[in-house]
């Protein structure tokens, strides 16, 4: 009852105009979050980052101008700490910081590791669409 309860309570929040702000924004990856955001057949882009990465500081901007662009607004994203969660990037199979993945429900769809140049990140969370 508590997870229907949670789960409402989400998609709820993101009805409302600052819940559809909300979700443009990178956000902390959750276990929970994510599933409901896979169960509702979401784009979903997972970002493998590290503080010290200069790869990550290169692609950050160019993701928040992708997530202004109309296309991409319904995009959720999360954020993985390379060096502080281990236990994640083991989950998803990541080697490096800097790996981008694209989902579109419980479906991985492509998945960049270094991508600095707006193009190929473009492309890649085009796919997800």
């Amino acid at each position: 009852m508590l997870r229907r309860t949670f789960f409402a309570f989400i998609a709820a929040v993101l009805m409302t105009p600052i819940g559809a702000a909300l979700a443009l924004a990178p956000v902390p990856f959750d276990n929970a979050a994510f599933a409901a955001a896979q169960a509702a057949g979401k784009s979903i882009l997972v970002q493998i980052h590290a503080d010290w990465c200069p790869q990550c500081a290169a692609q950050r901007p160019i993701v928040t101008n992708l997530m202004k662009e109309p296309r991409f607004k319904d995009m959720v994203i999360f954020n993985i700490d390379f060096d502080t969660q281990k236990d994640l990037v083991k989950k998803f199979n990541v080697m490096r910081q800097s790996t981008m993945i694209v989902f579109k429900g419980a479906n991985e769809i492509d998945r960049t590791v270094g991508a600095t140049q707006a193009a190929p990140i473009t492309e890649s969370l085009a796919k997800g669409l």
